[in-house]
């Protein structure tokens, strides 16, 4: 059977780069540890055993430098086995005091099986090696793998420095080609912001397509015939694909979708913040911070306080009732876009992916049963973006306008009175960072380390995630720590340069801290 229409999942995985040698425990690379754990193992298991079982699924991921840099990292790798065992440890004790306990014992076996799972998924079957098994994916057509910009720079509020946006394309794309041996077709724009002044960015890196949230495209010069079912070209001849506001918010609303159905796990009650510390012993941070395990009791229930037990059976069943009309849903989707339109519809359901299994824990199950299901049942076809334009589908040219996800759907969640102070700081830096590479075309040795640590350090400073995190008022002070640190010596390194007086040790130790991309190249930012 001719599907009569397609569906692109897009899952767009980030984090920051946090890399803290310097401390044995760092309380925020656990950011880091809870979404392998919780998204990425999950996803790879679920994804790897359909491949060998040879159902015929289609996915595209997007990983973010930064968050390949840390799954290759071998300090993080080794950090996280160890924060694996403290939990594996804490699983056996959480099983013997809820030992006969009918409310919470099946969750606390499911727990102990899950880090197990964790561990072996990791340090067996993986061998520690998450982008080699992302690129196994690849290799074998079930998973479409694109990049990001270096550090999720948001690219809109860097449009008065056009050099800026162009290191962050051209970063991301290098970090994709040293990670899996090619250049990426596709690139994540962070936080689907778009902006014109991306356009020449993507051009001269060679990305062919990217994605823009409804509204960038609705409100698109022209108006797109098709709307957001079907791509566009840009002015510069990037492909743009649209954002379907249905799916979103059937799979992304915690009111209205899937993920607030009260029988799946409540996400704010936590064993971390209400069993005595020594009996959580080493999962806690040593020096006496209560932090989330994972481990959660209770489901969602509603919009109450007294939350009742979590059945981890009865989530599962409510996972494959949703998936099914996920896919009931996209059925009559297409058929009424069939008719409406005059041919088959493309629907692109982009989300972030620590939304399945972080956010959402039924999310990776819920996921898995969705591409079974619409492999099974042709009638709604899945796709990526690659093979969707293979098809030589013929494009109206749009200009797309500044949109993003998110907050009120443009610039205001990374620009309001908690971070604006930071704008006028990688402005300068990023203009300074111009000025020197006119002023040293092809540095060699020490210099080059310095200039090159320079534009590591902007690239740091330039990710969105620090002005998120000041705007919803959550770690703030490490937001702000960070943005201050790169700045800082990104400034003392260009003073460093310009004046001719290279301090080696201080190189050396930016280089230390920060060792993401060993790679690069100053140049990149012209």
């Amino acid at each position: 059977m001719t599907p009569r229409g397609s569906l692109c999942f897009v899952l767009h995985g980030h984090l920051p780069y946090i890399r803290h040698p310097e401390h044995p425990d760092f309380l925020e690379e656990r950011w880091f540890f809870e979404a392998v754990t919780e998204t990425y193992l999950p996803l790879l298991d679920r994804l790897t055993t359909m491949a060998d079982e040879g159902v015929p699924f289609r996915l595209t991921i997007s990983i973010s430098p930064t968050l390949g840099a840390m799954l290759g990292d071998p300090l993080l790798q080794e950090r996280y086995l160890s924060h694996l065992d403290h939990l594996q440890a804490l699983a056996e004790r959480e099983g013997r005091r809820t030992a006969g306990d009918a409310a919470f014992q099946p969750a606390a076996e499911h727990y102990r099986q899950q880090m197990a799972r964790c561990r072996w998924l990791f340090a067996e079957r993986f061998r520690g090696d998450l982008l080699g098994a992302f690129r196994r994916l690849a290799e074998r057509g079930c998973v479409e793998l694109m990049t990001c910009a270096a550090t999720h720079g948001f690219l809109p509020l860097m449009a008065v420095t056009p050099a800026a946006i162009a290191a962050q394309v051209e970063v991301g794309c290098q970090a994709f080609e040293q990670a899996f041996g090619w250049r990426p077709a596709g690139l994540w724009l962070p936080e689907c912001g778009y902006h014109p002044a991306v356009e020449p960015a993507l051009k001269a890196s060679g990305v062919q397509y990217t994605f823009v949230e409804r509204h960038g495209l609705l409100y698109g010069r022209p108006r797109p015939a098709y709307g957001v079912y079907a791509p566009v070209r840009n002015p510069t001849g990037t492909v743009v694909f649209g954002r379907d506001p249905e799916t979103t918010r059937q799979v992304w609303s915690a009111r209205d979708g899937y993920p607030g159905d009260p029988w799946y796990r409540e996400f704010y009650r936590d064993i971390g913040f209400e069993l005595p510390l020594g009996h959580l012993g080493s999962a806690m941070h040593p020096d006496g911070f209560r932090t989330a395990t994972g481990f959660k009791y209770y489901r969602i229930t509603g919009e109450t306080d007294d939350k009742q037990p979590y059945e981890p059976a009865r989530a599962a069943a409510q996972a494959e009732a949703h998936a099914g009309n996920f896919v009931f849903n996209r059925e009559r989707q297409v058929e009424h876009l069939a008719g409406a339109l005059g041919g088959p519809p493309l629907i692109v359901s982009p989300y972030d992916a620590e939304l399945f299994g972080h956010w959402w824990y039924e999310g990776p199950h819920w996921l898995e049963l969705v591409l079974r299901k619409l492999a099974a049942h042709p009638t709604v076809g899945l796709t990526t973006p690659s093979e969707y334009l293979r098809r030589g589908p013929r494009l109206q040219t749009v200009a797309p306008c500044l949109s993003s996800w998110g907050w009120k759907g443009y610039n205001e969640m990374w620009l309001q009175g908690a971070n604006t102070w930071i704008y006028p700081h990688l402005h300068h830096a990023s203009q300074r960072m111009s000025a020197l590479v006119r002023a040293h075309p092809s540095a060699d040795g020490l210099r080059r380390r310095a200039l090159t640590q320079a534009l590591r350090e902007l690239l740091m400073a330039q990710a969105s995630d620090w002005a998120f995190i000041m705007a919803t008022g959550t770690a703030v002070d490490y937001a702000c720590m960070r943005t201050r640190q790169h700045l800082a010596r990104f400034l003392q390194l260009d003073r460093q340069i310009t004046r001719g007086t290279l301090d080696a040790r201080f190189v050396a130790e930016c280089e230390t801290r920060t060792p993401c991309f060993p790679w690069l190249d100053y140049r990149a930012h012209g």
